[in-house]
């Protein structure tokens, strides 16, 4: 019998769930004393974040998914997060499920644990601090030349203890393209309410994922991240944002909203408007930037 068959409630709540015997000793097996505090926490997301028709078992599933990395959930400390995701079914109906997704801190926890390294962080780069780049030799940096408040890209860097060390250097243009591509809640999830937070998190991520040693811990947290976890104990997954279309994007109308919302100036706007022919929702987005941009001139 699966997992998740064993683990049914009559009640489909997520609450009823975690008040299961045999979820509370599955979180017990793998958290021990810390179980209680723990499912206390995603009760708490569960309530104050997620919709109350969620389906039950994927919250559990993304809570012991968390718990087997020993990684906290709680928004306030970044290391792993539940969200919610419209998931199509195959008779073509909707169903709230949950995603798990590893925070930037995660990846920096899980590459201590390992011991084999020395140093390892990524950050925003301002306007000016990127000094020279180089596809085979690498990129050099001045974080004192910060000439204003532009993030131009994200990077990230780690040394091991054996002396390899490695950086990644993505621009603004090339992370929000990673966005769009493969993530389908691009438009209203994550990206949008905390950009320097998936761009940190992505660089150092894509890193890793190429060039670091990996243990077992990093490669389950690698696959695990912004995925449906079916069953945490035979890492069976469903990438809901690069699997199959759950939801249509129009890529074109979303790259005219970047273009909308990346102008810094009035004139900047105009001129974009004189080379795209925009819809009527992207003109209402066009009139409240062009608000905004003079409002901030004044």
């Amino acid at each position: 019998m699966s997992q998740e068959k064993s683990l049914q409630t009559a009640d489909k709540s997520v609450k009823a769930l975690f008040a299961n015997e045999k979820v509370k000793a599955k979180f017990e097996e793998i958290l021990g004393k810390k179980s209680a505090g723990f499912m206390a926490s995603v009760l708490q997301i569960a309530s104050l974040n997620l919709p109350k028709d969620i389906e039950p078992n994927s919250v559990m599933q993304s809570a012991l998914m968390a718990a087997t990395l020993d990684l906290p959930i709680n928004n306030n400390l970044g290391f792993a997060y539940i969200v919610s995701y419209n998931q199509r079914q195959p008779d073509g109906s909707y169903k709230k499920v949950a995603q798990f997704q590893a925070g930037y801190r995660s990846f920096v926890q899980l590459a201590q644990r390992t011991g084999q390294f020395k140093t390892i962080s990524a950050a925003p780069i301002y306007e000016g601090q990127l000094k020279s780049s180089n596809p085979l030799t690498g990129y050099e940096f001045d974080f004192s030349k910060k000439d204003s408040d532009t993030v131009i890209g994200f990077a990230a860097y780690f040394s091991l203890l054996n002396g390899f060390e490695k950086t990644l250097f993505m621009d603004v243009n090339e992370m929000k393209a990673h966005g769009l591509k493969y993530s389908k809640t691009y438009s209203n999830g994550l990206w949008q309410t905390n950009f320097i937070g998936m761009g940190q998190k992505t660089v150092l991520k894509l890193l890793l994922s190429k060039f670091a040693p990996l243990s077992i811990e990093m490669q389950k947290a690698i696959t695990a991240d912004q995925a449906v976890i079916n069953d945490v104990d035979t890492d069976d997954v469903t990438y809901v944002d690069n699997s199959y279309e759950e939801v249509e994007i129009d890529h074109e109308a979303e790259r005219v909203r970047l273009m909308i919302e990346d102008c810094k100036s009035a004139e900047e706007l105009t001129a974009l408007l004189e080379q795209v022919d925009m819809t009527e929702e992207q003109m209402a987005q066009f009139e409240a930037k062009m608000k905004e941009l003079k409002k901030a001139k004044k």
